[in-house]
């Protein structure tokens, strides 16, 4: 996920920025073993004293690990995820779900969503950008191959195609309010993990350096990851497309989505064969 900064002033590194690089550090780590695996190549070994230290070492950093995540517990890191577990329990939140998806570009994650029942989905512009390969993941249909029909780096969103029938889809919001404190959810792919629901309330609209669209700010647990998640209104209409964080005062760290009216203007506008 972009994280747009204001201030230029060197931050400390948060509890949910340090749980992201322990993540990070394991996936780095099994992706590296699976690919010698795939070229034939033992693992070095160890001597036992190495061994040993290594393992003590990896011990420690375990332990603390859990003390941390024990102690702090209660932050929006960790909240999220109990958060998901009660809106999934909603039917409605279960409906909205299926038309989520993973997708994959062979170095990279992030979150995307059908709008037609044929299989046309949004993301992000910078979610697909140096795409190796390009695939989706259907929480109730599976893994499948897609293909890049537009980019538009300017409001960062792109859309995709697959092939298939009767996909599960999302509405688009005609002419959403974006009322102050307005209640909303998104769900998407934060960190490690997939098919996350969430909610959190609009703040107002903000106007980026070098944009020429205004966005919406959302008070929000927003993580990388969420990057082409659908924020969805009480309807269940799809009001934006999270593309960002940045810090705002005085609401501190802020989610960034592109307003629904945006992606309308490009589907009007475009033609895809």
């Amino acid at each position: 996920m972009n994280d747009l900064h204001k201030s230029s002033t060197e931050e400390e590194l948060t509890e949910e920025e340090f749980i992201e690089l322990v993540l990070a550090e394991q996936q780095k780590a099994l992706a590296e073993e699976r690919q010698q695996r795939l070229q034939g190549k033992k693992p070095k070994k160890q001597k036992p004293i190495v061994k040993w230290i290594v393992w003590s070492m990896a011990f420690v950093l375990f332990f603390n690990t859990f003390a941390l995540l024990f102690q702090i517990y209660s932050i929006p890191a960790l909240d999220f995820i109990k958060v998901s577990t009660k809106l999934s329990a909603q039917e409605d939140i279960q409906t909205y779900k299926k038309a989520v998806v993973e997708i994959s570009t062979g170095n990279s994650k992030g979150t995307g969503f059908a709008i037609s029942s044929d299989g046309l989905i949004v993301t992000n512009a910078h979610v697909v950008e140096d795409a190796l390969t390009l695939s989706v993941v259907f929480p109730q249909e599976g893994l499948m191959e897609a293909q890049l029909l537009q980019s538009f780096p300017d409001v960062d969103l792109a859309l995709l195609q697959v092939t298939g029938d009767n996909i599960p889809s999302l509405s688009l919001a005609e002419e959403p309010n974006y009322a102050k404190d307005e209640h909303v959810y998104f769900i998407g792919n934060p960190l490690a993990f997939t098919g996350i629901a969430n909610e959190g309330t609009l703040l107002e609209p903000t106007l980026l350096y070098d944009w020429q669209e205004p966005v919406m700010m959302i008070q929000a647990p927003v993580y990388k990851g969420n990057s082409g998640s659908p924020v969805l209104n009480a309807d269940g209409e799809v009001i934006g497309v999270i593309f960002a964080t940045m810090k705002q005062e005085p609401f501190g760290r802020v989610g960034l989505f592109v307003p629904v009216q945006v992606l309308q203007n490009l589907l009007k506008s475009h033609t895809f064969d």
